[in-house]
């Protein structure tokens, strides 16, 4: 334990300083009842003071009940003084509050949002047939073989590789992305064009800090991912939501001042449309008329169960107006954190000075392990394995709601992604739906926080199935559950 005591050679004799900064340090709760105390021997050496400075000083407190001893084993914090005081650093009774601080605009919004972001929350208990939306499906990865590629990544690599990196990432993983993205999802890239990211949600905030002045206009889907929002938001941004159809969301609705617009064309969040060619083509129209930037979210562009897989927007551009934006937590683990940036070459030095301002670069190690991941093919035989798995819980989904609740309710968002829509056709309670279905053990979320006014106006009540993590019973089952409730 390292203990920074503030020592003067001057004025109070040694030890009675050491057992001052103890004692202080007891009772503001920084050194907590049952913590061992560093040896005499540690403690003389830390503060480059004598040896029987510190026995005297822990003597003192022994006697007053301070610390006790133990034989063998060394020197603890006494367990009756926990308690003494409330929050480290702050003494109860003392009649101080804690000082009011004052917080930028930008604190003020993220404050704000705290409230809202990564809602809805999963619920508690998770229930047994729990249909929440944005999960991955970590029974199907490869732990093992991860695992391997993980320890030999840490065996072979160099020293330099655990010096500081590149703030772009790691050139093996940008060139594997870049590859990746060329094959599956028609995107026009090279690794140069490619920044490494923590996760999708740092690509939205690096993306809102550098293209969005406070007060500028940004179209967002309504309904639309609301971590995409509050990014926005904080930035300063004054939000126009453009009404999603079945078809996704209509460009001709798109307001004529905004400098941005945020999309998610190849599966709708959350209702899943797929945005045809003409609205793409008119999309673009539009983005060059107005000199604005389109911020293309592809969040699971992997999954497509109807027809060819759909290819980008970012494949259409040819203005360099798009930026693109993926992610690794739905198609590998959540906890990776790795997710990417393809960028128009006039933005890739401010973005990648933005990421430097935010944290010099992501972690080396996992982007060596996960290049060599896809490098070696074993990544798209993962999403092959994946994309059956979820095709034939999409089929079990859908067979049961036809079973279970037939015309009482309206799908959409089948067509690709791990999820769908739930439209019920009647007149039907938000909050008393989700209610009776975690009765029967059954977890289903609205949408009602993808909406700028937060669901509170004229809408048409809906809820969110996710399908990733519960195999073919558990989804017949819950569903069955729902035809009690809907």
């Amino acid at each position: 334990m390292q203990l920074a005591i503030p020592i003067s050679r001057k004025g109070e004799p040694l030890f009675r300083q050491v057992y001052r900064g103890i004692r202080q340090g007891i009772l503001h709760g920084t050194l907590r009842g049952g913590e061992r105390l560093p040896s005499t021997r540690d403690l003389a050496e830390q503060l480059g003071i004598s040896r029987t400075v510190v026995v005297a000083a822990y003597e003192l407190l022994l006697a007053e009940g301070f610390a006790t001893g133990r034989v063998g084993a060394g020197t603890f914090v006494a367990p009756q003084v926990t308690g003494h005081t409330g929050r480290a650093g702050q003494r109860q009774g003392s009649g101080q509050r804690p000082a009011t601080l004052r917080l930028s605009r930008y604190g003020n919004a993220a404050r704000e949002a705290t409230g809202v972001v990564d809602a809805p929350r999963r619920q508690e208990p998770v229930p047994r047939y729990d249909f929440a939306n944005g999960r991955s499906d970590l029974g199907t990865f490869p732990f093992a073989v991860w695992r391997r590629m993980l320890l030999h990544q840490a065996r072979e690599a160099s020293v330099r590789q655990f010096e500081y990196g590149s703030t772009l990432g790691s050139m093996a993983l940008r060139r594997a992305i870049s590859g990746h993205l060329r094959r599956a999802r028609a995107v026009v890239c090279e690794p140069e064009d490619v920044i490494i990211v923590n996760g999708a949600q740092q690509a939205l905030d690096l993306v809102a800090r550098v293209l969005v002045e406070r007060g500028d206009t940004v179209a967002i889907e309504d309904p639309h991912y609301n971590g995409a929002r509050e990014a926005f938001r904080a930035a300063g941004a004054r939000l126009v939501g453009v009404p999603v159809d079945r078809d996704g969301l209509d460009p001709a609705q798109l307001p004529e001042e905004a400098r941005v617009a945020f999309v998610t064309p190849s599966h709708q969040f959350p209702t899943g449309a797929i945005l045809p060619l003409e609205r793409r083509l008119a999309l673009l129209k539009w983005a060059r008329k107005r000199n604005a930037v389109i911020l293309e979210d592809d969040y699971d562009g992997e999954f497509r169960y109807d027809g060819r897989p759909l290819e980008s927007l970012q494949g259409l551009d040819t203005d360099g107006r798009i930026v693109y934006l993926g992610t690794f937590s739905r198609t590998v683990f959540p906890s990776l954190r790795i997710g990417y940036l393809v960028a128009p070459r006039s933005l890739m030095p401010t973005l990648a000075a933005a990421k430097w301002l935010s944290d010099l670069h992501s972690s080396t190690l996992e982007q060596e392990t996960l290049a060599e991941f896809i490098e070696s093919g074993l990544y798209e035989r993962h999403l092959r394995r994946l994309r059956r798995r979820n095709t034939a819980r999409r089929a079990a989904l859908l067979e049961a709601i036809g079973k279970y609740l037939g015309d009482r309710v309206e799908v959409t968002g089948d067509g690709a992604g791990a999820q769908v829509m739930l439209w019920p056709r009647g007149r039907v309670s938000e909050a008393g739906a989700i209610r009776k279905a975690a009765q029967r053990g059954v977890g289903i979320y609205s949408i009602s926080h993808c909406y700028l006014d937060g669901g509170k106006g004229e809408r048409r009540v809906g809820f969110v199935l996710g399908y990733a993590t519960l195999n073919e019973r558990e989804i017949r089952e819950g569903v069955r559950g729902l035809g009690g409730v809907l």
